[in-house]
């Protein structure tokens, strides 16, 4: 596996040098044949447990990456990879370089007292979603590989450990600059700046400061459509920190994450957001707040005038409102076959959502239906008879074309992802998973092998989900 060193130049204390910890016994549970091809990562089989467990020496040396964070709303200017290590970079078959990354692999620089580990069950949660997201077309993380190591992790009850295998197209957060403008280091914020607009946004040319509101303005936008993709599938991330918020507008951290089944704004299943800080219809202000949060940490990199850098970056932060709504009433429109917009659109929008919500309808199931009734091959719930009326008059030939695109026809459900998550704890693998995965990879193209991951549980309205620390 050909690395190459990332971060390192940086700053200092930015990328720590920093040695995974060695596992017990490690033991491939698994493995991302179609990703390790693009990566072309010709790992031999018998050595992709040892290598993924952290227990192999590499190429370059591992860092650790320092990272500051503001967690529900509070603010920690040093929190970092407390147990993750970054292994370096590799070359994709587009000769593009990636970040590799080993997650659980024991105490680094920044573990505040932290044992450094993961248990295999966010592990697992963490490969099945990610793998999903991407399936669906929303931009994420990936995971090539998870190592169970033979040792057990205490949380609230021992639990089998595991090394999960993250690949990103880069770590660098909000949370990075933030780190980095608390210290001060202004020629280290430049240098990050860089790299980011060098790695996402090559297209920016400008040089001074309007390259540096253009890259807020870029990463703003990005930020936007990741959002309405999330809102699009019913995806709730459940800790939407500045720690977790990539500039390259990619998904990551899917700790307590969770698919959204009844449709309802103010669904929450994290069970440490007790306020509903990041519920489903809370998810685009806290985006726009994380933003707002990068925007303070470039303020440095725009003038000396502090005031003069605000007058400047206050109004890109304030396109968000705007933008989002224009591409929120967009992706509505999808959902529902709309072409063009007309007059009535929002209120037949509206009209749905409230109906959704009083009749605690399934948001994929019924746009699902919604899809295929245009094709002649669904009935739908009785308690939509009358505002369908309205919508048929509305929808055209070209609709269901649009609608398939923007409606999967399974999500990876939170009763399907606990499942999952049972089997591999009990036995280290699991036959539900496997038959999951295969049609997760096409969740747009309907087969009957999907029907079993259609079924709604009934009570999900009490399900909660944990940080994987």
């Amino acid at each position: 596996m050909k690395l190459v060193p990332r971060y390192t130049d940086i700053a200092d204390n930015f990328a720590i040098e920093d040695q995974p910890s060695s596992v017990a016994a490690p033991q491939l549970l698994l493995w991302n044949a179609s990703l390790a091809k693009q990566f072309n990562l010709d790992v031999e089989p018998q050595l992709r447990a040892s290598n993924f467990a952290g227990n192999e020496p590499q190429s370059v040396k591992a860092v650790a990456l320092g990272y500051s964070g503001h967690q529900f709303g509070h603010f920690s200017p040093r929190l970092g990879d407390g147990r993750a290590h970054l292994l370096g970079a590799v070359n994709d078959d587009k000769n593009q370089l990636w970040d590799i990354q080993l997650k659980g692999s024991g105490v680094t620089p920044y573990s505040r007292g932290g044992d450094g580990k993961c248990a295999l069950g966010p592990a697992v949660r963490e490969y099945v979603m990610s793998e999903a997201m991407h399936a669906l077309g929303i931009p994420t993380t990936r995971c090539l590989a998870v190592v169970g190591t033979g040792e057990t992790v205490y949380r609230s009850q021992p639990q089998p450990g595991a090394v999960v295998t993250r690949i990103a197209s880069s770590h660098i957060r909000v949370g990075s600059f933030q780190y980095l403008a608390t210290q001060g280091d202004i020629e280290g914020l430049k240098k990050l700046a860089d790299l980011a607009i060098e790695r996402h946004y090559p297209e920016i040319k400008s040089e001074g400061p309007e390259r540096y509101l253009a890259f807020l303005a870029s990463v703003t936008n990005n930020q936007v459509s990741l959002i309405i993709n999330w809102m699009r599938v019913g995806f709730i991330h459940g800790v939407m920190n500045t720690d977790n918020t990539l500039v390259s507008g990619e998904t990551i951290d899917y700790g307590p994450c969770a698919m959204m089944d009844n449709f309802d704004f103010d669904t929450v299943f994290s069970s440490i957001d007790k306020q509903g800080r990041y519920a489903f219809g809370n998810q685009p202000n806290m985006a726009s707040w994380n933003c707002a949060r990068l925007a303070e940490s470039l303020i440095p990199l725009i003038s000396d005038d502090e005031e003069k850098a605000v007058s400047l970056l206050t109004p890109l932060i304030h396109r968000f409102s705007e933008k989002f709504n224009t591409e929120f009433t967009a992706m509505w429109g999808k959902k529902l076959g709309l072409v063009g917009v007309k007059e009535g659109d929002k209120e037949l929008v509206s009209e749905l959502l409230t109906l959704l919500q009083e009749h605690h309808l399934d948001y994929t199931n019924t746009f699902d239906a919604l899809t295929e009734f245009v094709n002649g091959n669904a009935t739908l719930p009785e308690e939509l008879t009358e505002w369908a009326n309205k919508w048929q008059r509305r929808i055209s030939n070209e609709s269901y074309e649009i609608m398939r695109a923007a409606n999967p026809c399974i999500i990876p459900r939170n009763h399907i992802i606990e499942t999952i998550l049972a089997e591999y704890n009990e036995l280290g693998s699991s036959k539900l998973m496997s038959r999951f995965i295969k049609v997760a990879n096409n969740p747009y193209l309907f087969s009957d092998d999907m029907t079993e991951f259609q079924k709604v549980h009934l009570n999900d309205t009490n399900y909660k989900t944990f940080c994987g620390t």
